[in-house]
């Protein structure tokens, strides 16, 4: 399935990660630099992260009221299930780390250079592939500014 790639404005928005890991702090510091309101919930951090609230503890249902986009990263199929239940009851636009075919948006490899923004996703079959364009992307970027 193709994706319409969509940017918006998030400045201000609240997004709630479940999730402290690797890839949940990776996404929590891409949207704290688009101005994003972020919430993780875990009873861990892998590091810390300034610029989020971390509610310490495990996913309840409760933690998504409000959020204007939830990204689930939880090393818990079951907690991810859980989360993408509630997003749904919610409306709330879905990312399921572990499951690309469970999400309502993927999460792009952002490449950013002077005055320019591009993301970059796959189909979720060569990551390696999709690193390597946002690499190249990354580099013309930087060559541009």
């Amino acid at each position: 399935m193709n994706r319409f790639p969509l940017f918006i404005d998030l400045t201000g928005k609240p997004v709630t990660i479940v999730g402290g890991g690797k890839i949940g702090l990776r996404r929590a510091e891409v949207l704290l630099r688009f101005g994003a309101r972020v919430t993780v919930v875990s009873p861990t951090l892998d590091h810390p992260l300034e610029g989020i609230i971390h509610r310490s503890r495990p996913y309840e249902a409760g933690d998504l009221e409000g959020a204007f986009l939830a990204i689930s990263a939880a090393d818990s199929a079951a907690v991810n299930s859980a989360v993408e239940a509630e997003a749904r009851r919610l409306g709330i636009l879905f990312n399921r780390a572990d499951d690309q075919r469970r999400c309502d948006f993927f999460f792009p490899a952002v490449c950013e250079g002077e005055g320019l923004i591009a993301g970059v996703v796959g189909d979720g079959r060569d990551h390696h592939k999709t690193a390597e364009a946002a690499r190249r992307i990354r580099k013309t970027l930087e060559e541009l500014s």
